[in-house]
């Protein structure tokens, strides 16, 4: 499932090439034909991003609310011109002890993308886009445009120069303005959205009266929005505390503390487009985690792995159905 980082960068993208033009849509699979007829030959006027769910306004105040969920996905075909907030991200390496190491030539990852100007995650092999921080170009220069449609596509949008294929969403509707406030409402504080000193008020107040252990409260969406499974792993570890712990007997400082750290590794994340969880890397390192995923973390996905710190192997469990990793020993 996407995270906040990817989301929020989905979104800037559709600011970028989709706000202010008036939008083609349709729904060639079929589900959601009666809401694209809906957004069909209207503008598109303002998108935002809260937690793991982006909010397109439309003229006549009609919004499409989208959620990924596990398995939703968009691709992006046409000419694609890459977010200046984004794309500026190419001569850094993040905003810890990384910032300022000159980028020599591109990263590519395991998806054999330059992350720093992708348009987010879930980046697949299917995405072809073409992004860099002065051109624009079409994603396949030889092909047509509008793209043939491609498998279960729930939602085309298409502007003379872009278009934007959704796929296995887990939430995609149709709102009114009322309806829009009232499912940001259900939403716990995002660090980018609102005043972050707001949100950490907001985040602490609900955390430390949770009987529910802090693995699971950091994944309620409701309390804290955009953390998914590799960010609480990487979050807990970073403050060494055990998942265990009920929200309501971790210190209260120490609940303010993982808010600040969820602002610094969201900033990270949306700048560079990895869930980049390391600090004091050197250069060296630093290229190689943003190449792969298996170097930029402590200890998600490293099950049975020494901890980088202690040496004691990572262990991962089930909560909530979604897998936990920790370290047993600096967590304990």
């Amino acid at each position: 499932m996407p995270e906040g980082h990817s989301v929020h960068r989905i979104a800037r993208q559709f600011a970028r090439n989709f706000v202010d033009q008036t939008v083609a849509a349709s729904s060639p699979q079929g589900r959601f034909a009666d809401g694209a007829a809906l957004l069909d030959g209207r503008r598109m006027t303002t998108v935002r991003a809260v937690g793991k769910q982006m909010f397109a306004e439309f003229t006549d105040d009609v919004w499409l609310r989208v959620h990924l969920g596990m398995y939703g996905a968009w691709d992006f075909a046409g000419e694609i011109e890459a977010d200046p907030t984004i794309a500026a991200a190419n001569g850094r390496m993040g905003q810890t002890n990384q910032r300022g190491v000159p980028m020599e030539e591109p990263i590519l990852d395991e998806a054999g993308e330059n992350s720093l100007a992708s348009i987010g995650a879930p980046r697949r092999a299917r995405v072809h886009v073409r992004m860099s921080e002065q051109t624009t170009g079409l994603a396949d220069g030889d092909a047509d445009f509008p793209p043939p449609v491609v498998g279960q596509v729930r939602l085309r949008l298409l502007t003379e120069r872009t278009c934007a294929d959704l796929r296995g969403p887990t939430a995609c509707q149709i709102q009114d303005p009322d309806e829009v406030l009232a499912s940001i409402a259900k939403l716990g504080p995002d660090p980018l959205v609102g005043d972050p000193h707001e949100g950490e008020d907001r985040f602490v107040a609900v955390a430390s009266r949770k009987p529910t252990a802090i693995g699971l409260v950091l994944m309620d969406q409701a309390v804290i929005s955009g953390i998914g499974n590799v960010y609480r792993a990487e979050l807990l570890f970073r403050a060494r505390l055990n998942p265990h712990t009920p929200g309501r007997d971790v210190p209260v400082e120490l609940l303010r503390e993982l808010w600040r750290d969820w602002v610094r590794l969201l900033a990270i994340g949306v700048e560079t487009g990895q869930m980049m969880t390391m600090d004091d890397l050197s250069p060296e390192d630093h290229r190689r985690a943003m190449a792969h995923r298996d170097d930029r973390h402590w200890v998600y996905h490293r099950a049975g792995l020494p901890c980088r710190v202690c040496g004691t192997n990572v262990v991962v469990e089930e909560a909530a159905g979604r897998k936990l990793y920790w370290c047993p020993s600096c967590q304990a």
